[in-house]
């Protein structure tokens, strides 16, 4: 199923909304930031529903924000730069918001629906892609299903699958970032335990070099 723009752009460097772009997606979701916007320690945001994701994640034994919990702090890695940050009893609910990130998306997406093009069906040209062929893994349109190459097809409504797909993807990136955590918290743990045997052995090897006390 082949499929076009309604518009074509002309080749070059990337446009100055596109670069714009790729600097307002969150690295939990590979989407858009959605609001509200929390940046970290490290200077890196994420989107707050994220960020309490992988901070869920990483410690499972927390209890969320309530007004008779007694909570304690916890921590996790900025996906960015793998940076730790570590968080009070409020969790993520305690980071500053990025109002200036969130305002340059207000901003991005009232320009982007100026200029907003629907994707069109390339075998009929007047018909939007608004479906998912789940047998041939392609958008297609209605025409194509009910009269194209489709039409033997199962097919589901596009929004429906981009969203399955995506929530998909979000989870899985959020399990590996709490596994890959909680390896770095194992090789912290084996480090700190060889520096404490090294401490020890050249404490021993001192005490075995040094002048030995006669016997009496």
């Amino acid at each position: 199923m082949n499929f076009t723009l309604g518009f074509r752009p002309p080749l070059g460097e990337p446009s100055a909304m596109e670069n714009l772009a790729r600097q307002l997606v969150c690295p939990i979701c590979l989407e858009m930031f959605t609001k509200p916007v929390v940046i970290l320690p490290c200077q890196h945001n994420l989107c707050r529903k994220c960020a309490n994701d992988v901070f869920q994640a990483s410690n499972p034994l927390w209890q969320s924000r309530g007004p008779t919990s007694m909570s304690t702090g916890g921590r996790f890695r900025c996906p960015s730069c793998r940076h730790e940050v570590v968080l009070d009893r409020h969790g993520v609910y305690g980071l500053q918001r990025n109002l200036l990130v969130e305002n340059i998306i207000d901003i991005y997406k009232q320009e982007s629906n100026r200029s907003e093009q629907q994707v069109m069906c390339e075998e009929h040209e007047e018909e939007k892609l608004n479906i998912y062929c789940l047998s041939c893994e392609t958008p297609t349109c209605s025409m194509c299903k009910v009269f194209g190459a489709h039409k033997e097809c199962e097919v589901a409504p596009l929004p429906s699958v981009y969203k399955r797909q995506k929530t998909e993807l979000s989870d899985g990136i959020a399990v590996l970032v709490a596994g890959n955590d909680r390896t770095q918290a194992l090789i912290s743990q084996m480090e700190d335990i060889c520096r404490t045997i090294e401490v020890r052995s050249s404490r021993f090897a001192s005490i075995l070099n040094g002048p030995q006390v006669p016997v009496l």
